[in-house]
């Protein structure tokens, strides 16, 4: 199977880094390159194989770094270039290997070409962009994520157009059908990759390619854009194009950002014959509990483990022949793994986080831990708009306020759902700033860093959830067959035990999860497993498993080899 074909980025564990977050070494409260030199070492000793950098290009900050003024710099709150190829030096001489945003579906409306653009319906930049005429008329609807009015069509009276944004009115779209535009974005993809960066993780790729006839929004997608935003009519021919001319030339990972792309569409992606991604991202997990017209409203009833299991079951038959997946539970878009999908109450909290570890290495995939997972970090859950950064959170209390809307409800909803719960600094002892800065940081840092949940407390406990992580990452390294074994799920009807096997030739291995907050049984006697041989779990009760019952703890993970 083409799915089992041995590659480095199969066989990594990547941890995303948000550098705003993570350290800052100048004291301006704005974690920055050096910083991240500096806890290089920390890193490594994680077992780590790959660090994806969140964007650090020049930037005017509008949507912390996704809104990029120049690809060839570094953001000067960040540091210099010579900062960026000293932490490329460190990386490579530690074996590390770095992966970096490519944000190519629009640029920052202070990028040189938008300024050009806008300039005149003559510069020669204009059509880099998306314009539409008002003598036109209104421009068809298209909805935008981060405008307070929902309209991703901003009125420019310079040349007394509108130019598209899917994003923020600062997030301009490129317009791909040029192909000066993508000439563009290769030559620059090529200049990163002549650095020596190991791959690029691909921002919303799936919305570069649009109908630039406009269209009317077709009535079938009664909403939700996302599928019809994702689903451009030269889409695959421009991936295509850019493997050809820039991904082929080089060993190098890609992973797409890839809203709004089934199951059904996986392969047109990965299946290695076409020629294009190695693995996305897909969002099917990231709606599991929300619900409605909005993406970020958390769902009434609790969601179920079933439903839970069924999508990462479905997803790992839809590449069990061919293409490969990516595991995450949570990243810059998203609250806290433990938060999220487990239990971060005092009781729980640390079985629960490395229950969840245990999951994201012993499934068939790329796994993806965000900065602070190593450690349990939890959601912060703000009570205050003021203490809120992110442009997402701070337009849709603005527009919900314009409509006179409960915006204690919505505060509520986003002390679960708003993305800074996952961009609070780094808690790396118990200090004022937890260690991240020497001032007052730039979003507020979670006071549970007090009370152990850092990284200095975690280092001298053997028993930590650190340290649980460096010896969970170790067993896949050890153990190829949590890599590419084939998955079975056992128990589908249990709403209370993830049990699945990993079967690679003569490697067998049974794994459990609890996600239950009482102690629980399961028969498997009827499996025949055989002579079982405890590899790996997170509780000091080993499971007692006569008979084929296994009594596991709340929340426990156990890793068996078959014999």
């Amino acid at each position: 199977m083409e799915s089992n074909q041995r590659k480095w980025w199969k066989e990594g564990v990547v941890y995303q880094i948000y550098p705003r977050s993570f350290q800052d070494t100048t004291g301006n409260g704005v974690g920055d390159i050096q910083g991240i030199i500096k806890r290089l070492d920390y890193i490594k000793s994680l077992g780590i194989d790959i660090i994806w950098l969140c964007p650090v290009y020049r930037s005017p900050n509008d949507d912390n770094g996704y809104d990029i003024s120049d690809y060839r710099n570094i953001m000067e709150e960040f540091g210099t270039m010579a900062d960026f190829d000293q932490l490329l030096a460190g990386m490579h001489e530690r074996g590390l290997k770095l992966v970096m945003d490519l944000v190519v579906n629009h640029t920052s409306d202070e990028h040189m070409w938008f300024q050009e653009s806008r300039k005149s319906r003559e510069n020669p930049h204009r059509d880099y962009y998306h314009w539409w005429p008002a003598e036109k008329g209104d421009p068809p609807k298209r909805f935008s994520y981060f405008d307070v009015d929902g309209n991703a069509w901003k009125y420019d009276e310079q040349t007394d157009s509108y130019y598209l944004h899917y994003f923020s009115v600062k997030q301009p779209d490129l317009k791909w059908e040029n192909p000066k535009v993508r000439e563009e974005i290769y030559d620059m993809m090529h200049f990163w990759f002549k650095k020596g960066v190991d791959g690029f993780r691909m921002d919303v790729i799936p919305f570069i390619s649009k109908d630039i006839s406009y269209p009317e929004l077709p009535e079938e997608y009664n909403g939700n854009f996302v599928p019809f935003y994702a689903n451009g009519p030269k889409l695959h021919d421009y991936l295509h194009e850019m493997n050809q001319k820039v991904l082929s030339k080089y060993d190098v990972m890609t992973v797409g950002e890839t809203p709004g792309v089934d199951r059904d569409q996986a392969l047109l992606f990965v299946d290695e014959d076409r020629e294009e991604l190695n693995m996305f991202f897909h969002f099917e997990l990231m709606s599991l509990d929300r619900e409605g017209d909005e993406v970020f409203w958390m769902r009434s009833d609790p969601w179920k483990l079933t439903e839970f299991k069924k999508i990462f079951s479905d997803w790992d038959e839809t590449f069990a022949e061919k293409g490969w997946g990516s595991l995450f539970l949570s990243n810059h878009d998203n609250p806290r793994t433990i938060s999220r999908w487990g239990n971060d109450s005092p009781e729980h909290w640390n079985n629960s986080t490395t229950m969840l570890q245990t999951f994201l290495l012993t499934m068939k995939g790329t796994p993806y831990f965000y900065y602070g997972d190593e450690i349990g970090m939890t959601n912060i859950r703000f009570d205050n708009i003021e203490d809120y950064q992110d442009i997402n959170t701070l337009n849709r209390y603005e527009l919900l306020k314009q409509q006179g809307m409960d915006l204690k409800t919505f505060i509520e909803n986003e002390k679960e759902a708003a993305r800074d719960n996952g961009r609070t600094p780094m808690q790396w002892d118990d200090s004022e700033n937890a260690g991240f800065s020497k001032t007052s940081p730039w979003l507020k840092v979670n006071p549970n860093h007090k009370t152990g949940l850092n990284v200095a407390a975690q280092e001298k406990d053997t028993d930590s959830v650190l340290n649980y992580f460096r010896k969970m990452v170790q067993v896949r390294k050890d153990h190829l067959g949590l890599v590419y074994g084939d998955y079975t799920l056992l128990l589908e009807d249990s709403e209370k035990v993830y049990a699945y096997t990993r079967i690679s030739d003569d490697n067998k291995y049974l794994i459990l999860l609890s996600f239950s907050t009482e102690p629980v049984t399961i028969d498997l006697s009827n499996e025949g497993f055989g002579e079982l041989h405890l590899i790996i779990s997170n509780d000091s009760s080993i499971a007692d498993k006569k008979d084929g019952k296994f009594e596991l703890q709340p929340y426990q993970a156990c890793v068996y080899r078959l014999r």
